[in-house]
């Protein structure tokens, strides 16, 4: 047995019973004491379901209250949560199903109409939050203790190439995670987080945890909407928000030339690249704009700007956290290496999956696949995905850095660049463009970036089109533009 300590909830709970601990778009509000009877109630009645300590449990559904209370019942009871993301299909899913040894799945009334005719292998039982909710109580007692070591949650990767796999973390990794986020922010006794980003995916689970842990209200939202989100910062009290790029630059646009209220701290940015271009403008906007790096592995952000540096480092995702450690491994001529991590809220490897938790983790430290620099003073940079570089007669091209540039074009509303085997040069980029400007042509574009890119950088294709291929979280999948880039060149 692990290091114990109070289950998060209760704690809180007893601390400040009154304290307002979540809210949704509708109005609807729970205290600390609210949301703790609400959960030891809701885990009482899972048990009457047959839900036992040790089980894996699956929620699938989009952002709501209940998402919240089901994650909180289910460490009352010591099971293990599995999030699934709800826009796989049917084969995807019963394939993480599997993997993950998931025995009951829990369902939104949507995604219960949704998945109505899928075909759910036996054994494992699909109860919507409805169900559970108007079954009867069993009389259990609930965990009143956490032990660290414990299995909390299973996360999947995206799996952009063959199956996805299954992160554990444990308690540990989550209450480190929060800690090492507030060490970096510092606590605001007025804090209100704004929850917009998909709560099957690490960096909107996480919000919830650091809620229970720091006393935190969080507005919840069911989906990004810049209209609604600019109300919630100016009307209803929000001070951090957690966003992605595509999410940062609607944001920017919706509010024009207006200035956030005082009150508002700022944006925690992750999710990958983003142009320094829209960094400037958000500096312009008075905008701080923390950039964060982290993936599934790492419960969530490991590099943080810190608000002493947010406006001096733009383009750095900062210095790693507290209690957090980084390397860049093997850099070449110009500083960039793969990014390897190391500390508790690093996950102690993958379910089930052990040829892949050889291959990453090297002595405790995470080998993220990720490649970046330090400046001289430590500051992390980061470039891209190892699997993403683009190699053309033996020079690197990141594709971030091309993106950056492009996004500076007036007219181009975003962009995704690739790598196209080329005969002559190995490979050579390709960029999908979305025209903010129907009137700009593929010519133009070559042009700007010829005078903006070393020659071996700039796109041998460009490829106008309606939308990017992004995840729920906002992610460009790249691999997409690369079968995309396959089939137009085949």
């Amino acid at each position: 047995m692990g290091e114990t300590m109070p289950h998060w909830l209760t704690k809180q709970a007893q601390l400040s019973p009154d304290m307002p601990a979540l809210e949704d778009e509708a109005g609807s509000s729970w205290t600390f004491s609210e949301l703790e009877q609400a959960s030891k109630t809701f885990a009482q009645k899972l048990a009457s379901f047959g839900v036992r300590p040790g089980m894996h449990v699956g929620i699938l559904a989009n952002n709501e209250p209940y998402v919240i209370i089901a994650v909180h019942a289910l460490s009352y009871l010591g099971a293990a949560v599995v999030l699934y993301n709800t826009k796989l299909a049917a084969a995807e899913l019963n394939y993480q199903m599997d993997d993950a040894e998931t025995a009951y799945v829990l369902l939104s009334t949507e995604m219960k109409d949704l998945t109505c005719d899928h075909s759910w292998r036996a054994g494992r039982m699909p109860l919507s939050f409805r169900e559970v909710d108007e079954a009867e109580a069993a009389p259990l007692q609930l965990r009143e203790e956490i032990d660290l070591d414990d299995v909390f949650t299973i996360m999947y990767t995206s799996g952009t190439t063959g199956h996805p796999k299954g992160v554990i973390h444990t308690y540990g990794n989550h209450f480190w995670s929060a800690a090492g986020s507030a060490l970096n922010l510092g606590l605001h006794k007025n804090d209100k987080w704004l929850a917009l980003l998909p709560m099957f995916h690490i960096g909107g689970l996480s919000v919830f945890f650091k809620s229970a842990i720091y006393g935190m209200p969080v507005l919840l939202m069911r989906r990004f909407d810049p209209q609604k989100v600019q109300a919630a910062i100016v009307n209803r009290g929000v001070t951090i928000a957690s966003v992605v790029t595509v999410m940062l630059k609607r944001l920017l646009e919706e509010l024009g030339n207006r200035l956030y209220p005082d009150h508002f701290r700022c944006m925690l940015l992750g999710g990958g690249a983003v142009p320094l271009s829209m960094l400037e403008v958000a500096k312009e906007r008075e905008i701080p704009v923390y950039q964060s790096y982290g993936m599934t592995e790492t419960s969530s952000q490991i590099v943080t700007l810190s608000p002493n540096d947010a406006l001096s480092k733009l383009g750095s995702a900062g210095k790693p956290l507290f209690p957090a450690q980084l390397q860049i491994r093997n850099p070449g001529q110009d500083g960039v290496g793969e990014i390897a991590v190391k500390g508790p809220m690093v996950t102690r490897g993958y379910y089930k999956n052990q040829l892949a938790n050889v291959s990453s983790f090297d002595q405790g430290w995470l080998k993220t696949g990720d490649l970046g620099r330090l400046d001289e003073e430590g500051f992390l940079y980061v470039a891209d995905r190892r699997k993403d570089l683009i190699i053309s007669g033996g020079e690197n091209i990141y594709p971030a850095e091309v993106e950056g540039v492009l996004a500076r074009m007036e007219g181009i509303e975003e962009t995704g660049v690739c790598a196209v085997p080329n005969a002559v040069w190995g490979q050579v980029p390709a960029a999908f463009v979305v025209l903010a400007d129907k009137q700009l042509n593929a010519t133009e574009i070559e042009h700007f970036a010829a005078g903006n890119l070393a020659k071996y950088k700039v796109p041998k294709h460009i490829y106008i089109v309606e939308k990017l291929p992004r995840n729920a979280s906002g992610k460009l999948m790249r691999h997409i533009l690369s079968r995309w880039a396959e089939e137009r060149n085949e």
